[in-house]
């Protein structure tokens, strides 16, 4: 079984309406892609903040469990903040730092699909901050 990730800007006060919805992305601007659950996200915080797995893994607890099973969380306002200001240059890097860890490398992501998510990431945090929201991650799992 897969988990499906869904990660939209929305408001503060929506995140129990994102875990509810069976299709976000049909009422928010966000993306979607498969099998990226806490641990990748926890990674992900790591490499953009300095902060350590276990302080970033505890900062992707989620915060609403939806009646069909999604489990939701919300990233971390220095996680937007810095996803916002990275440049095609420091995408790259990071990008680079990402396939190297072990969550991307032992799922097998090849270093253009983790370039492709973060740029997307990025452009949606920039959105968020410009629209004074938040980054919401649906995680719903996959039966097929």
């Amino acid at each position: 079984m897969g988990i499906l990730t869904t990660i939209v800007a929305a408001e503060e006060d929506e995140v129990e309406a994102v875990g509810e919805a069976l299709q976000p992305l049909d009422e928010w601007s966000g993306i979607e892609m498969r099998d990226v659950g806490i641990p990748k996200l926890a990674t992900l915080h790591c490499l953009l903040t300095g902060d350590t797995f276990e302080d970033a893994a505890a900062l992707c607890e989620p915060v609403y469990l939806a009646e069909e099973g999604a489990l939701v969380l919300r990233l971390a306002d220095a996680v937007v903040a810095r996803l916002a200001a990275l440049d095609e240059d420091a995408l790259d890097a990071v990008a680079g730092e990402l396939a190297a860890t072990e969550e991307f490398e032992q799922a097998g992501w090849e270093d253009a699909a983790i370039a492709d998510m973060l740029a997307a990431l990025a452009d949606l945090a920039r959105l968020a901050e410009s629209q004074g929201q938040v980054l919401v991650v649906s995680l719903h799992p996959l039966r097929t």
